[in-house]
């Protein structure tokens, strides 16, 4: 899409659930709630938890994985389409004989925009057990401009969003996860970090609550790139809303040149 195509001002969403363990349906209809919501405010994008329709019960992740475009992905799709709404969120998708924890953005009229398998699987939690780990970054090309996605854990892995920022222009980052409530300064550091490193939007949405006897933060957020928060969640379910203008990237990278002042000849290695 030309410059010149590009709508500048994007309105987001962040669903912030309390996922129930294992209650597929009850977690579908939390979800759909929100979105209608977010969509009645106008929003063009709603961006749901990590895992939002499970959780972490991965050892039974072959009860809910599906294949993209089946299941839960085709659901997401038709929900997509009939509140006219782009959705971002996590899920359980089967790949072949592995399952992934995969990240899928369906634009407003329900079309796969981009998919996203998670890099950096959560030892903590089990994953690396039962998961497989994704293999590559993922952008995808929106009306407002090009955006980065990641799940969660990503978010301690620094060169993860400089690849998107640098070698690939990103000037929004979208982030699901299920980040636990007794790391939740690291939460808020972090996302603010990366979004004053690399000069960009970023917006995460965390689940919030008890969730299989972990409990989780909430504090979904945005944050521009100047690193100033402009909407922010407190740890209850609920849905947070704001208006974010992407030419401000712009505006930003030009005032302080960091990009064009990098040495990675000086300190990269392999």
């Amino acid at each position: 899409m030309s410059a010149a195509e590009r709508m500048t001002k994007l309105t987001i969403s962040l669903g912030q659930l309390q996922i129930k363990l294992a209650r597929v349906e009850d977690n579908l209809e939390s979800a759909e709630r929100m979105i209608s919501q977010a969509a009645a405010r106008d929003s063009q994008l709603i961006m749901l938890p990590e895992l939002w329709s499970t959780g972490y019960d991965l050892e039974n992740a072959g009860d809910y994985a599906h294949e993209l475009g089946a299941g839960m992905f085709a659901q997401l799709s038709n929900i997509a389409r009939d509140q006219s709404i782009a959705v971002f969120g996590s899920i359980l998708e089967r790949r072949g004989d592995q399952f992934m924890n995969c990240a899928a953005y369906y634009d407003a009229a329900g079309g796969l925009a981009g998919v996203y398998r998670k890099i950096h699987l959560f030892r903590l939690f089990d994953e690396h057990k039962w998961l497989g780990e994704g293999e590559a970054p993922t952008m995808v090309d929106l009306p407002w401009g090009p955006a980065g996605l990641s799940i969660c854990y990503d978010l301690r892995f620094p060169e993860l969003f400089r690849r998107y920022a640098v070698e690939q222009s990103a000037k929004l980052i979208l982030i699901c996860a299920e980040w636990p409530l007794v790391r939740v300064e690291h939460w808020r550091a972090l996302l603010i970090a990366r979004a004053i490193e690399n000069q960009c939007f970023v917006a995460a949405t965390n689940s919030c609550g008890d969730t299989g006897g972990t409990v989780f933060a909430g504090h979904s957020m945005i944050v521009d790139p100047w690193g100033a928060v402009i909407a922010e969640a407190d740890e209850d379910e609920g849905l947070v809303t704001a208006e974010i203008d992407l030419d401000e990237v712009d505006r930003v990278r030009r005032a302080i040149p960091v990009f064009e002042d990098r040495r990675p000849d000086a300190y990269l290695t392999r």
